[in-house]
């Protein structure tokens, strides 16, 4: 993920509701992940001990300390596969949706804590940078998850939901969007450019959400 909202890193409530919302978003994330894979059928999650909230089972160390100190990484890992799932098709198309959409959730949980802290907030500016970054990057972590560019969940539910000769050609040129996705991730870490595609991809429906949890 990207570090948005480079300002803001002067402040210690920014940075600190960053790296808190990193840690609850990756872990509900990939948890998502695991458990539904194990509703439909999959029990590697639960042997492997990845049914469970403790960040550690989940976090992908070497991904983390990159966001960290670049503001991108692969945050965490969840090795399910759709051959395990009793329904391989929408088994692991509604494990892999499970992700990004409980990203919305715990954003929409931190969205309700906001507007009810809200009056604390206006007399706090580093509590109100904290939690709107609970809330906004969990937000992104949605929006950011469902881009169709491999290795991204969005990419792999388009592949699943195809017909299987359009998700055999989806599935041939898995490698081109990977390389768009590199490639847009790349050209957002220069802000000397004159745009930067994936910001303006992300920074709409970013926004539209962000009104309607937060104002």
């Amino acid at each position: 993920m990207l570090l948005f909202g480079g300002d803001l890193l002067r402040y210690p409530g920014y940075i600190l509701g960053v790296l808190v919302a990193v840690l609850i978003g990756m872990t509900v994330h990939e948890f998502a992940h695991n458990y539904v894979a194990y509703l439909m059928g999959d029990t590697t999650p639960k042997r492997d001990g990845r049914l469970t909230l403790d960040p550690r089972k989940h976090i992908y160390l070497p991904g983390f300390i990159m966001f960290v100190l670049i503001g991108f990484g692969i945050l965490g890992l969840a090795p399910i596969s759709a051959k395990r799932m009793r329904n391989p098709r929408w088994g692991y198309f509604a494990a892999v949706a499970a992700g990004p959409i409980s990203n919305l959730l715990v954003a929409i949980i931190f969205g309700i804590i906001f507007r009810i802290l809200e009056p604390t907030l206006a007399s706090n500016f580093n509590l109100f940078l904290f939690m709107w970054a609970l809330v906004s990057f969990n937000v992104l972590l949605f929006i950011f998850n469902l881009l169709p560019l491999f290795p991204l969940d969005g990419w792999h539910l388009v592949f699943t939901a195809l017909p299987y000769e359009q998700a055999r050609w989806w599935q041939q040129n898995a490698m081109i969007t990977q390389y768009i996705f590199l490639g847009l991730i790349l050209i957002s870490f220069f802000p000397f450019l004159p745009f930067d595609p994936l910001g303006l991809i992300i920074r709409e429906p970013l926004d539209v959400i962000m009104r309607i949890l937060i104002g």
